[in-house]
């Protein structure tokens, strides 16, 4: 079995995992970045992306589900849990994806409806969550593009709905047709 540190991320230096960078600040913005290792890169480079920027209000709200469902997973691998503390916390590939998910559809909600947020994607299974992860990373999965595709639609997905607010579509101008003849 690997040694791994925090929420089930690989103790071994240059691998593939999530970090959460929780400042000391109480109002600071929490970050989340995907760290992709070495990749197999010869000049040993690592490649690091931030894929959410995260008002600490909700992640106040989200992050104690998140907790309880990545520990409970790895307690039943048999591995050692995590716990959200100041400065950099580590988590395996996985949870960092499905992490993401929960936190990008947490970024439009008002912190009232982050609840109705964590209860849905608790209700998703990993492989679910998984897949929304690589369809929003892929078109919107960086931390400035929050309002974008499939990132915009996590949150309607997971929140209520009640609270959507969605730009009516304008109807294009129509020109009169001169009469001839």
């Amino acid at each position: 079995m690997q040694d791994t540190m925090d929420f089930g991320a690989p103790a071994a230096f240059g691998m593939h995992h999530f970090y959460v960078d929780i400042p000391a600040g109480p109002r600071d913005a929490v970050r989340i970045y995907e760290d992709f290792g070495f990749h197999g890169d010869e000049h040993r480079r690592e490649t690091v992306e931030c894929r959410l920027i995260l008002a600490r209000e909700l992640w106040t709200r989200i992050r104690d589900d998140a907790r309880r469902d990545f520990n409970a997973r790895l307690k039943k691998k048999k591995m050692g849990t995590g716990t959200w503390k100041t400065g950099t916390v580590k988590l395996d590939r996985f949870l960092g994806r499905e992490l993401c998910v929960l936190g990008w559809a947490a970024e439009h909600a008002s912190p009232d409806e982050c609840l109705i947020i964590t209860q849905k994607w608790l209700a998703l299974r990993p492989e679910e969550r998984w897949w929304l992860y690589s369809k929003t990373a892929a078109e919107a999965g960086q931390d400035g593009q929050m309002l974008r595709g499939w990132r915009k639609a996590l949150y309607c997905a997971l929140s209520d709905g009640t609270h959507i607010r969605l730009a009516p579509k304008k109807k294009p101008k129509t020109t009169k047709k001169k009469k001839t003849g």
